[in-house]
């Protein structure tokens, strides 16, 4: 069991998390036909795109209400409506996630009275499905906003049907890139289910060029699919941050619902596919068996790298456990874990101690180890104190190909022992390479 630790600062100094509200718009950015709507200032949605426009390298749809210094201190709500109007003569999206900001949060703005008054005065939009999201920045991070908004998403829009026997629904935490998600459905298909995935960044931030230009989303989760969700005969849901959205489809629909908090790893996958097999009463596919084998021997090749290495990591703790339980598997030493929100898995992380902190924190703590393991701002860390970075997690922003990678399954983690293992390869190589290792000739 871990000690979480809490720093009593005053002040956060080089910050890890990332806001509430940017996870909201992230988790709303896989539902096909979507336009995120940040009520809060423009600068707040200024700053969200930019992060995921660096991240991802693609086009994003965002929009704001725009509030000023006078609607700030008078209310939003000719703001909110002003904005959906507006996007529904520019871009008529299919689905609004309206997502709250730290100013409006702080302000206090009766954002459900605001939608049930704007419903009133404008029947004619009854059919537009607004996902109202409460996302604050001041408090929580990326993982609580992406949740949030999932929950939201499956408490409003699925309805009731009859159940359909190969249909289950996939709840996908933030932790999961779109390379993931996509490689989850192929796995999940391969055993004759038809899962539909909530949300599904693998159809919208996957990296790939559409035929024409939308100013909403060109891909995810269909308004249809996500009706759907009712009938479907159980939920996977991947993640501990998607636990409560399953809870909510199995009081809603009575939809049973099983979480797995990683899916990185030989025995994670194992348990996976296992679990696949019993629910469809079929055995596992060759194809994944051929898959395990070249795992087990991804692993006796990059064993001897990983033994005995000092890793710091600074992530979300969804994303924190599955990497810590991965590493550990192979033989490594965390020597620190730094973290941006609480959640259920800190205490049970199988280390001495846990922090809930910022960047300031894990330059102090991470001093030593072999391996750094974050997102880009790290990088100025990882170069003051000479140790090599493995990005994971949002924003990377000086590397190509987040909308591909993946880390899941048997596939995903024989990239992660072939990535991380060369890092220590190539850091072994360094360390001796002013060394005359054959002597004199």
């Amino acid at each position: 069991m871990a000690t979480v630790v809490v720093p009593n600062k005053p002040v956060v100094v080089n910050p890890l998390k990332q806001s509430q509200t940017l996870g909201a718009a992230l988790a709303f950015l896989g539902l096909k036909g979507m336009m995120p709507l940040l009520h809060g200032s423009q600068g707040c949605t200024a700053f969200a795109k930019v992060i995921l426009v660096r991240h991802f390298r693609e086009a994003i749809p965002l929009s704001t209400t725009a509030m000023t210094e006078v609607t700030t201190i008078l209310g939003g709500e000719e703001n909110v409506e002003e904005a959906i109007l507006t996007l529904v003569q520019k871009s008529q999206p299919e689905i609004i996630g309206l997502c709250t900001t730290g100013l409006t949060e702080t302000r206090g703005d009766d954002m459900e009275g605001i939608l049930k008054d704007f419903r009133k005065r404008h029947p004619e939009l009854d059919e537009l499905p607004i996902i109202l999201v409460s996302s604050p920045d001041f408090k929580g991070a990326l993982q609580d906003g992406f949740a949030a908004a999932v929950e939201s998403t499956v408490k409003e829009i699925p309805l009731p049907g009859e159940k359909k026997t190969q249909q289950i629904t996939i709840l996908m935490s933030s932790a999961f890139a779109p390379g993931d998600v996509q490689q989850v459905k192929e796995i999940v298909t391969a055993f004759g289910f038809t899962p539909i995935i909530v949300p599904d960044l693998s159809a919208s931030l996957d990296g790939h060029l559409d035929d024409s230009y939308s100013p909403i989303t060109g891909g995810g989760t269909t308004l249809v699919q996500l009706h759907k969700v009712g009938s479907s005969v159980f939920t996977l849901a991947l993640g501990e941050s998607m636990r409560n959205a399953a809870k909510i489809l199995q009081h809603r629909f009575g939809t049973p619902f099983e979480v797995f908090t990683e899916l990185t790893g030989l025995e994670p996958t194992d348990r996976f596919l296992q679990f696949l097999a019993e629910l469809s009463g079929s055995s596992v596919p060759e194809k994944y068996r051929r898959q395990r084998r070249q795992l087990q021997d991804a692993m006796l090749d990059t064993h001897f790298y990983f033994g005995r290495k000092r890793v710091s990591l600074a992530l979300e703790p969804d994303l924190l456990w599955s990497t810590v339980c991965f590493l550990q598997s192979m033989g490594a030493e965390i020597q620190a874990a730094v973290t941006t929100t609480r959640s259920p898995l800190l205490e049970k992380l199988p280390i001495d101690k846990v922090t809930i902190g910022d960047l300031e924190d894990f330059e102090q703590l991470a001093a030593g180890s072999d391996l750094l393991i974050g997102n880009s701002h790290i990088a100025a860390i990882a170069k003051r104190l000479g140790i090599p970075l493995y990005r994971q997690g949002i924003p990377i922003f000086d590397r190509l190909g987040n909308g591909q990678f993946t880390k899941v399954g048997y596939k995903g983690t024989i990239q992660m022992l072939f990535d991380i293992g060369n890092l220590f390869l190539e850091a072994e190589e360094a360390s001796i390479k002013d060394t005359n290792i054959y002597g004199d000739w």
